[in-house]
């Protein structure tokens, strides 16, 4: 049967309560495989395994549960090896990166920060920044709306400004929160978002970091921010000993 991994902790590692589960269908009993200084968080992995509320929370919870005794590389919802044996031989070969980044991170979490236009908000933004839209703006609508061509040429002309005010907002949001974090990372480009970014934080200063992403609300009213965490540090991790069967848990699975 197929070994599912939820996260890399160290050997030294507070041993895990009994009887945990995770996931599947009745959840599957947890249990460790371990390699010289490391240890793998495992469980089978349940068949015809998908992304579902039940499972996904099965995954953040004993990976919280492990992280609340000390630092654990999460790996993402899915992530499937072959059999024990793959998983041993993985933390085995690359045991001096996976002790490395269980030093770097212990300590710190993950925040997930997405944000989006306010389209009311931000529309009246650019007519304020533009006195090129104002006036056509005006001019259409002391002649009764304008031409089709007037029409269509405002439509252009707000759609760029919206367009450059994305690519500003973005920069402008991270560089104001980067100085609270210790790290970041960019996530993938998605539908409605035109910042999707992940910051490393150290637990005992996130509050300076939630207090960072308040200023930034009250000073950018035409963005809706949205954070998510704290996490473990999914982002900061690179790929484990296991090959993901579903999609992410954490920033971009939607469980809050």
């Amino acid at each position: 049967m197929s070994t599912y991994v939820y996260g890399i902790t160290a050997r030294s590692h507070p041993a895990l309560p009994e009887g945990m589960t995770g996931v599947g269908e009745p959840p599957l009993p947890v249990r460790l495989l371990t390699a010289g200084e490391l240890t793998a968080v495992v469980s089978d992995a349940p068949e015809g395994l998908r992304p579902k509320r039940r499972d996904l929370l099965a995954h953040q919870n004993l990976l919280a549960e492990t992280g609340a005794a000390g630092c654990v590389l999460p790996m993402r919802f899915g992530s499937v090896a072959p059999d024990d044996d793959s998983v041993t031989q993985v933390l085995t070969e690359r045991a001096e990166h996976y002790l490395e980044r269980l030093r770097e991170l212990d300590g710190k979490v993950e925040y997930n920060v997405k944000a989006s236009h306010v389209e009311e908000a931000v529309l009246h933004l650019v007519m304020a920044e533009n006195a090129e839209v104002r006036n056509l703006a005006e001019a259409n609508r002391r002649s009764n709306g304008g031409s089709y061509d007037d029409k269509i040429r405002l439509g252009e002309m707000v759609a760029a400004g919206v367009k450059a005010r994305e690519s500003a907002d973005a920069n402008e949001v991270q560089g104001l929160l980067a100085p609270a974090a210790t790290a970041l990372s960019v996530g993938p480009e998605s539908t409605g978002w035109l910042l999707n970014v992940s910051f490393l934080v150290a637990r005992d200063s996130a509050e300076d970091f939630l207090a960072a992403v308040e200023q930034v609300r009250k000073s950018h009213a035409h963005l809706d921010l949205r954070v998510n965490g704290p996490l473990p540090p999914y982002s900061f991790v690179e790929p484990g000993p296991a090959e993901p069967a579903g999609s992410a848990a954490g920033a971009d699975a939607g469980v809050q």
